[in-house]
Parts: C-alpha cells; sequence; structure tokens
C-alpha cells in the first residue's frame, strides 16, 4: 500500500468523521501516500493535514460532469494502489469504478459498487457509529479497532482565537442546514438566559448564520454574549471549542468539530436520533433530547426545511433544565 486514496464528498460533518481513516491507515502504512478527495467549500478542514500528501477538490459549481472528469484523469494518472469511497452516490461511483486503482472498496449502497474490488454494508438502523461503519472499509487491512476523527488547526489557528480565552466560556452553534435539526431560536434565547454570567458565551456558524444570530443575541438579557459568525475559519472555530467548558450544538457539522478536538460537547437533538451513529465522540459529550417517544421521531435521517407534522414536538419539548444539567455536569469534570 503506497499510495491511498480516501473519496468523501458529502457535508463538512461527513468529512471530519472520515479523517478517522486517514488516522488509521497513516498509523498501519506509516510510509503511504495518502491523499483525500471532498467537495469545494470543505477543503479548509483538511487542506494542511500533516498526515495527507494532497487534497483533490471537486467542483460542482465549475460544472458537475466537467469538474468530476478531470478528476478522473487526474486520479487515473495517480495509479493508486487503493480508493477507498466513503460517498453513497453514483458520481463517486463511476471515480472509483474507473479509477484505475488496483483495489477499489466501498458500501453496497453506492450504485456502482457492483464495480468495486470489495463493498460492505451500510446500516443505520443498528446503532452502529459512522466511524464504526466507515472503518468496514478498512478493517481487512488493519485492525478491528476504529480509529476517532481528528482535525489539526494550526499555530495560526490557536493564536487567532487565544485572545478569546481569558476567561471561563462557552460556545453555541445554533444552526443546522436542516430546520428540523435545529433548536429553535425562542429556545437559545431561553438557555442565554439562563447562563451564569460568569461565562463569555460565544455564537460560532458561517457567514450566513450571523443574522439568525443576531436575532438570538437581540431577544436575550444576557448581556455577556458575542457574534462570531462568519469571522473564524472552520479551524479555528474548532480550535476555540477546544478549550470551551462546555459546547451546544444541533445534530450538525460544529458537533462533528468538537468530536475532532475532544472538546466537551452537548449534543440536542430534535427531529433526528442517535441510533442513526452520528453523535458525538468526545470524551465528554451528552446527549440531550425529548424525554418521550413521539410518534412521528424519527422523520428522517437527515431533516426538513420544515416539521412534516407542523408542530415541531421534537424540538420544543426539549426542557431548559435539560441543558443546564449537562453544564453542570461540564463545571465537575
Amino acid at each position: 500500500m503506497k499510495k491511498i486514496l480516501i473519496i468523501q464528498t458529502a457535508f463538512l460533518g461527513d468529512v471530519v468523521l472520515a479523517t478517522a481513516l486517514i488516522e488509521k491507515l497513516h498509523a498501519f502504512y506509516p510510509e503511504a501516500q495518502l491523499d483525500f478527495l471532498l467537495r469545494k467549500g470543505n477543503e479548509g478542514l483538511i487542506k494542511e493535514h500533516p498526515l495527507l500528501r494532497q487534497v483533490l477538490i471537486w467542483n460542482k459549481k465549475e460544472g458537475k460532469y466537467k469538474s468530476l472528469m478531470q478528476l478522473l484523469s487526474q486520479i487515473r494518472a495517480e495509479k493508486y494502489d487503493l480508493v477507498i469511497n466513503v460517498q453513497r452516490f453514483g458520481a463517486t461511483g463511476i471515480l472509483t469504478a474507473l479509477s484505475g486503482a488496483k483495489e477499489t472498496v466501498g458500501f453496497d449502497k453506492n450504485p456502482f459498487s457492483r464495480f468495486f474490488t470489495h463493498k460492505h454494508r451500510h446500516d443505520v438502523t443498528t446503532g452502529t457509529h459512522e466511524v464504526e461503519r466507515n472503518h468496514l472499509l478498512i478493517k481487512s487491512i488493519t485492525d478491528a479497532t476504529p480509529a476517532k476523527p481528528k482535525l489539526y488547526p494550526s499555530q495560526v489557528d490557536f493564536a487567532k482565537v487565544e485572545a478569546l480565552k481569558q476567561e471561563k466560556f462557552i460556545c453555541m452553534a445554533p444552526t443546522s442546514v436542516w430546520f428540523t435539526k435545529q433548536y429553535p431560536k425562542e429556545q437559545w434565547v431561553t438557555l442565554l438566559n439562563s447562563i451564569d454570567p460568569k461565562y463569555k458565551v460565544y455564537l460560532l456558524g458561517s457567514p450566513a448564520d450571523k443574522a439568525h444570530c443576531d436575532e438570538i443575541i437581540g431577544h436575550s438579557t444576557n448581556e455577556r454574549v458575542q457574534n462570531l459568525c462568519g469571522q473564524l475559519s472552520l479551524l479555528q472555530s474548532a480550535a476555540l471549542m477546544r478549550d470551551a467548558v462546555l459546547n451546544y450544538v444541533n445534530d450538525s457539522g460544529p458537533m462533528h468539530l468538537a468530536s475532532a478536538l475532544n472538546a466537551p460537547t452537548c449534543a440536542i437533538y430534535c427531529s433526528t436520533v442517535p441510533k442513526f451513529g452520528f453523535g458525538p465522540l468526545a470524551d465528554f459529550a451528552n446527549i440531550v433530547e425529548r424525554e418521550e417517544p413521539l410518534y412521528c421521531r424519527p422523520c428522517g435521517l437527515h431533516g426538513y426545511k420544515a416539521c412534516p407534522e407542523g408542530h415541531f414536538k421534537c424540538a420544543r419539548e426539549i426542557r431548559n433544565e435539560q441543558l443546564l444539567e449537562v453544564l453542570q455536569l461540564a463545571e465537575i469534570v
């Protein structure tokens, strides 16, 4: 195994979870050249990753299939010994099947998996974590124990957020791509109003999340809140989260950033459930969800733009006290 390519072109969190494969492969094949293919927008996560030789980028906005064909030519020229496809959609299946690699491996849900050298089942109903499912792809060439995902913020990243760490602080990431994964604004306001003023609170997110977080702050009486949306890169956000007393997150990308830095985590689950296998992995990680079962939960694997039933009880009936109890535990640890 001299040259290995890992393919994961899904969302931010999926890329973070796939970094566990980098850790495991490097441990077993320290001299191998490891490359990673992702979609444009996520490259900031691993562009300077110390264990990777290069990061390949699929730029769909420049023409999905034009970019795909350029990547295929680049991949074939590399003559990989192994291509590992973590993604389950057809486009990356084509890249894998036509890669020219000596061996190819991926999940059976990929429509082109019949052309892979090896394929494995991907089942979200068993409660198995995604890092364990991903590890199945390399289990036969490593061992039975999956690694944990890991990111590597640079010294510059840590320096960027050092001034924000001069007092005890809490981070909150209130948004999600999916509405039904997102704890409601008014409940974030309630939480903010309940936080002891000894803590500084930082709201994290992308530039697109700034207005959402401004609205939360505008309705809160907490005067110790700062909106950092759009001011920090992904790795800088992770560097900040690492040293927080607690990070309040949805079942979304920031939860996986916390896992990759082993940052204390309170993960709020609304329409989705931990059993799908995408839960937090930090040493201190607590999941908060509606305490009683709900007939319509979970309503889907990824979430929706609106509650299909119109009531959004899976989120609205989470008690603020549940979130504060996790903070109390974090203070003890």
